[in-house]
């Protein structure tokens, strides 16, 4: 699996700004890492990133950029590119948290699928692999 560099993800647009309304809330700006990891969590964190790169190896070549998420917080769908998920991933493994990105830029949502559906598509292929 290729290793996707920190630097990937953009820069927070407000980092270092006195008047940030986000930073009344809890816990933001702590310089503090977050509480460690504990090992399952590490665990089942590996396993995603592990999975993440089959989904992209089967699914890239089909044309899809990436993984949808519904947002529990704002109820809108937030678009991932393949990288951009792996960095994040990779960030929240070695950091305990991950810096706030920008969302895709007029993502054509058939361009994306769930992680159900990877899920389900590799388990297709590797069923219908066995097969044979």
């Amino acid at each position: 699996m290729r290793r996707v560099p920190h630097e990937v993800l953009p820069p927070d647009p407000f980092a270092d700004d006195p008047d940030d309304p986000a930073r009344e809330l809890a816990g933001f700006g702590d310089d503090e890492l977050a509480e460690p990891m504990d090992a399952q969590a590490r665990a089942e964190l590996l396993a995603d990133l592990s999975d993440l790169a089959v989904y992209q190896a089967l699914l890239e070549p089909r044309g899809v950029r990436g993984i949808v998420v519904d947002c529990g917080e704002c109820d809108q769908p937030h678009f991932h590119d393949w990288h951009l998920l792996r960095a994040s991933l990779e960030q929240l493994l070695a950091d305990g948290r991950m810096r706030p990105h920008e969302p895709a830029f007029d993502p054509n949502p058939a361009d994306y699928v769930s992680w159900d559906y990877c899920r389900g598509f590799a388990d297709g292929i590797t069923t219908t692999e066995s097969a044979y």
